[in-house]
């Protein structure tokens, strides 16, 4: 199994190769846009996806332009092209998009223009290369740098240079990656467990395989960011909202200014918001992982993603990136604890009743109210489309396995035990039963 883990350290950079850097990303993005442009040019026809055509078209004159290695202008070439690729795909779907355009402060370091050492890195800019060491913490055991960076069973892949305007810091994005077999189990920081914890966690699920459990996760654009089968609420999407909307209002009136210090004011303020947004979204992948790991959940099903812009009211891109973003965040934290993250189709996960099976829009009566027209069972509208999110892959799981009774029974994760595809419910513990618990969570489950 390969392991892949992204580590962030920041870089001790010579006051004098400052400016070095800041040259070779104006060179590397000069290079990103001019192919944006180039590949860009006939967009109601044709868009050029492919690397070698743009790197034969452009390759020579950008060396010439730039001074540039002929890695980072290929590494620049190549981010446009990936760029195109999605806008071309956003464009068969006929949804709205136009040229991409790069002015992020981002640079594509691999190990031909880069030399990784594990207390420092080498990099190539205009004006040769530049040593600079990384800023390590005193006490680096249990934190990423501790766990991946400085650690020798993991390689040095591509890795971003970045800068941070508010604090004048350069920082590393350093990938990195481990190859294992799947006896072998891994640890992290995000979730705070013990390696021991780990291993012993994965070799009972390898071993046994007592039971395949899913956690449900519904996705929101206001309320709660996600709901679980488990009826936790996590993330505030309503904040979210509210931080955009004010960034946005904010930038309005200073690109009215058109000053050079309101455009500085902008990309800081740009930084900021980003990084806050993962920050809040690496919380909420956290609390996802805290109940599947909770409720000894082997599988986690989110509902599909692709086109939720179209199929989600009031959804955005903001959206949609923060979707995507927080099911990446689980996938990769979930995988090395051996639980398994998928999408499921949502079609009628909303509109059908959780406990008897009856489908129709009327039982949906608000946003955050399902009222069954059937059977009047009532419950958080959210909470009820979780169970049906988790409930449409513990089918899949159970149609795949080779007879009925054979297997490792397949069950959803509820608050107070797991109920299984023919209706039969195991409570957790004698005082608890789904009817209250399950099915009303309580203020403080809820969180108003």
């Amino acid at each position: 199994m390969e392991v892949i883990r992204t580590v962030k350290v920041k870089l001790d950079v010579p006051d004098e190769r400052c400016d070095d850097l800041h040259q070779t990303k104006q060179q590397f993005l000069h290079c990103a846009n001019t192919t944006a442009e180039w590949a860009w040019r006939h967009p109601t026809d044709y868009c050029v996806t492919s690397k070698q055509k743009a790197e034969k078209a452009l390759y020579e004159g950008l060396r010439n332009e730039t001074e540039l290695t002929a890695n980072l202008v290929q590494k620049g070439i190549r981010r446009a092209i990936e760029a195109t690729k999605s806008g071309v795909a956003r464009l068969k779907k006929g949804d709205n998009t136009s040229q991409p355009h790069f002015d992020a402060w981002s640079v594509v370091y691999d190990k031909r223009s880069a030399t990784f050492h594990r207390d420092h890195v080498s990099l190539s800019t205009v004006n040769g290369r530049v040593e600079c060491d990384y800023v390590i913490p005193d006490d680096a055991e249990g934190t990423p740098i501790g766990e991946y960076l400085l650690n020798e069973d993991y390689e040095f892949r591509m890795s971003t240079l970045q800068y941070d305007r508010q604090t004048e810091s350069f920082y590393l994005h350093a990938r990195m990656r481990r190859v294992e077999s799947d006896e072998q189990s891994t640890t992290t920081s995000d979730v705070h467990q013990t390696s021991s914890d780990a291993a012993h966690q994965n070799a009972k699920r390898s071993e046994d395989a007592k039971h395949r459990t899913v956690l449900g996760v519904d996705l929101n654009v206001d309320g709660s960011l996600a709901v679980t089968s488990t009826g936790a609420f996590i993330g505030n999407a309503d904040e979210m909202n509210h931080r955009r909307r004010e960034f946005e209002k904010t930038r309005g009136s200073m690109q009215q200014t058109g000053t050079r210090s309101a455009h500085l004011s902008i990309q800081s303020m740009k930084d900021r918001e980003h990084r806050w947004m993962q920050d809040e979204l690496h919380r909420a992948s956290n609390q996802i992982l805290e109940e599947a790991r909770d409720h000894d959940c082997t599988h986690i099903a989110f509902e599909n993603l692709t086109d939720i812009r179209k199929r989600m009211a009031g959804a955005k891109r903001f959206h949609a990136w923060a979707f995507r973003r927080l099911y990446q965040y689980t996938e990769y934290k979930a995988e090395m604890f051996g639980i398994e993250v998928e999408q499921v189709s949502p079609a009628y996960t909303s509109q059908r009743c959780s406990s008897c099976g009856f489908t129709h829009e009327n039982n949906r009566r608000s946003k955050h109210q399902f009222v069954c027209q059937k059977c009047e069972y009532e419950l958080n509208a959210d909470y009820n489309a979780s169970k049906n999110i988790a409930r449409k892959l513990l089918k899949k799981l159970h149609s795949g396995q080779k007879s009925s009774g054979g297997g490792a029974p397949c069950q959803c994760a509820l608050p107070s035990g797991t109920l299984n595809l023919n209706g039969d419910f195991h409570a957790y513990s004698v005082t608890e039963s789904e009817g209250e618990s399950t099915d009303k969570p309580t203020t403080s489950v809820v969180g108003y």
